[in-house]
C-alpha cells in the first residue's frame, strides 16, 4: 500500500482511534499527503507517524475519514468486503430467529464493520443503501459481493438520496439491475405473515429495527385496548392482535402506510371488528383524544426521528415531551405506555429525562418496567456508541 495517500492527525488528536472509533472528522486532520479521489483508502496516521487505521476519504463530509481497518497488514480490496459481507451474515445466522423471520438487517454499518453501508433483507430481496463515500467507491464490488452469496435473492439498491447529498455524493436513484418488484413483498415476522414496501417504503420498507419490540407488545396486549401511534404500517397493531388485544387503532398522517396497515391486519387470522385507523397528525390527534376525555389501556408511541443534527435536539426535546405528556394523560390507572426515540442526537439520559419532566407535568406517577433497544440484529458496537440509536421504555401507571 506504498502508494496509498496518507492522511496525518493533528499532535493529540489520535485518541478515538486508540479506542477503536472508526469516525476521524476534518477538524482533526493536519495534512494529506497524496491526491486520494473520493472514497479512497487513506492511511492513517498519527502525528508521530504511528498507524492507525486504513479508511475511506471523504473530501465533502465534515466525517472526513471512515475507518475500514485497524489492522496494518490487512488489505483493502474485493476480498475484504466479501470477508466482512459473510462474517455478517453468519453472525445473523447465529441470532436463532431464523427461520420463523425472514425479514431483518443483513449489515448494519459500523458495527458491521462497513460503515455507510446498510443492507436489509426481505425474503428472498436484499435491499442496499450506499451512504458513504467508501461504499459508494466500492459499491460494484459489494453488490457482486452479496449476489455471490445470496444467489437466490434479488438486489436492490434504495440509498437515501438526502443522505447521499449530505456526504457530497451524487443521487444515483435506484439500482434496478435485478429488476423492481412491482407489488409488497410478504414476508415472515415471529410466524406473523406482513407486507413490506421495499420500493416507496421508509428507510428499506421496515422497521425492522423494531421486531422484538413489537412481540413485547404482543404478550402484554391481552384484553386491552391499544392506541398505536405513528403506527405507519401497522407492525404493532398486528402484533397486538395477536396477542388478543381487545381494540387497536392505529394513527398516522400517511393514508398509504394505513391503507398497507389494513392489509396486514387482514392476513392475520384475527377479528378485523378489532382494528381501527384515524389518519392525521399525530400530534393534534392525541389532543383531540384528550379534550374527548378517551382513555386506552396501552399506548405506543414509536415518532420518526425528530432530531437531525445537534442543533436540533432542543426542539425535539420539546416534541418528545408533549407526546409523552398527552399520552400520560391518555392512559387509564395501571395502564402502560411504550415510548421510544430513533434520534441518534437524543442519548438515553436526556430521553429518560424528557420522558420523567412530561410525567411530571402530567402529575402521574410511572414505573420503568424495562429499558427498550433495537433488536439484536441491529448490533450495537461497544466502541461506536452512536450504533445504539433506538432508545425506548415501557413504563407502567
Amino acid at each position: 500500500m506504498s502508494n496509498v495517500a496518507t492522511a496525518i492527525l493533528k499532535k493529540g488528536r489520535e485518541d478515538s482511534l486508540l479506542r477503536r472509533h472508526p469516525w476521524v472528522f476534518s477538524g482533526a486532520i493536519d495534512r494529506v499527503t497524496g491526491t486520494p479521489e473520493p472514497g479512497a483508502t487513506v492511511i492513517v496516521r498519527a502525528s508521530d507517524g504511528r498507524f492507525l487505521g486504513s479508511g475511506a476519504w471523504s473530501p465533502e463530509s465534515q466525517l472526513r475519514v471512515r475507518i475500514w481497518s485497524f489492522r496494518q497488514e490487512e488489505s483493502i480490496d474485493p476480498d475484504f468486503f466479501r470477508q466482512r459481507i459473510a462474517r455478517a451474515a453468519e453472525l445473523r445466522d447465529d441470532f436463532g430467529f431464523l427461520p420463523e423471520t425472514n425479514a431483518y438487517r443483513l449489515i448494519s454499518s459500523e458495527a458491521d464493520g462497513l460503515p455507510g453501508l446498510v443492507v436489509d433483507r426481505y425474503a428472498d430481496h436484499l435491499v442496499c443503501q450506499f451512504h458513504g463515500a467508501g461504499v459508494e467507491f466500492w459499491r460494484v464490488h459489494i453488490l457482486s459481493a452479496l449476489r455471490e452469496r445470496f444467489t437466490a435473492c434479488r438486489v436492490l439498491d434504495r440509498s437515501d438520496g438526502d443522505v447521499r447529498k449530505r456526504e457530497g455524493l451524487p443521487d444515483v436513484g435506484m439500482d434496478v439491475a435485478d429488476g423492481i418488484p412491482d407489488a409488497p413483498v410478504e414476508v415472515c415476522e415471529h410466524g406473523m405473515p406482513m407486507l413490506a414496501d421495499i420500493v416507496h417504503g421508509h428507510k428499506t420498507g421496515m422497521y425492522l429495527d423494531q421486531r422484538e419490540n413489537r412481540a413485547l407488545l404482543g404478550s402484554l396486549a391481552e384484553d386491552a385496548d391499544i392506541l398505536n401511534c405513528f403506527s405507519y404500517t401497522g407492525g404493532f397493531a398486528c402484533a397486538a392482535l395477536h396477542g388478543g388485544a381487545r381494540s387497536v387503532l392505529d394513527c398516522d398522517l400517511s393514508g398509504d402506510a394505513l391503507a398497507l396497515a389494513q392489509r396486514n391486519v387482514r392476513m392475520q387470522s384475527c377479528d378485523e371488528q378489532r382494528y381501527l385507523q384515524q389518519q392525521g397528525d399525530v400530534f393534534l390527534l392525541l389532543r383531540s383524544f384528550r379534550d374527548a376525555a378517551r382513555s386506552f389501556d396501552i399506548i405506543v408511541l414509536d415518532p420518526p426521528k425528530f432530531a437531525w443534527s445537534a442543533s436540533t435536539v432542543t426542539k425535539a426535546a420539546r416534541g418528545y415531551k408533549d407526546i409523552n405528556l398527552l399520552a400520560f394523560k391518555l392512559l387509564r390507572p395501571g395502564g402502560m405506555l411504550l415510548t421510544f426515540s430513533c434520534s441518534g442526537h437524543i442519548t438515553t439520559p436526556l430521553f429518560r429525562k424528557i420522558v420523567a419532566d412530561a410525567a411530571v407535568d402530567a402529575r402521574v406517577d410511572a414505573t420503568v418496567f424495562r429499558e427498550l433497544t433495537q433488536a439484536a440484529d441491529h448490533p450495537i458496537a461497544l466502541h461506536v456508541p452512536e450504533s445504539l440509536y433506538l432508545k425506548g421504555l415501557l413504563l407502567r401507571l
